[in-house]
């Protein structure tokens, strides 16, 4: 069995070229705002540009997946990290947006073929999304934006054509 070259090491040499897309919610701005700074940092660590960087803001979480899939269908971005945040709440409402925003990004994802990650904290408190948000590698905007650093990668070695004699 041959495996495919891993790629968690981080992104490859070529992330200087990328053009990520940051779609972020608006709901909880001083949240959401702690993940884009979070997945921008990781970006520019990574050896993305500044400019290459295009910030997409949408309302609220459950208009991420649209944007996301707008975005994607453009085809100016590698790829795209979803930013947005959902705290539980007395009613059934988070569950409702909670699981259509994660479905929305996969589909949209799936669709389009793009490189799309979830950066979307679904919390139970106010205290778990700023926990979840705060300055570092442990910021879920950052994870955001490796994971579709990665998943560039990933599209890429399998685009690959493959040498002769291999198998997959």
């Amino acid at each position: 069995m041959k495996t495919a070259p891993a790629t968690s090491a981080g992104p490859g040499p070529d992330a200087g070229n990328l053009r990520i897309a940051l779609v972020v919610s608006a709901y909880h701005d001083s949240i959401t705002g702690a993940l884009r700074d979070g997945a921008a940092a990781a970006l520019k660590r990574a050896g993305v540009r500044d400019d290459a960087v295009v910030v997409i803001p949408v309302p609220g979480a459950f208009e991420i997946p649209f944007a996301a899939r707008q975005a994607a269908e453009t085809r100016r971005f590698d790829a795209i990290v979803c930013l947005g945040c959902v705290i539980r709440g007395q009613t059934p409402h988070y569950d409702y947006i909670a699981s259509a925003v994660a479905h929305g990004i996969m589909i949209a994802s799936q669709a389009t073929g793009v490189p799309i990650s979830f950066g979307v904290l679904t919390t139970n408190s106010l205290g778990e999304a700023v926990a979840r948000s705060g300055p570092g590698a442990a910021n879920k905007g950052w994870e955001a934006a490796m994971a579709a650093l990665q998943l560039t990668d990933v599209k890429r070695n399998l685009a690959r054509p493959r040498a002769s004699g291999s198998a997959a």
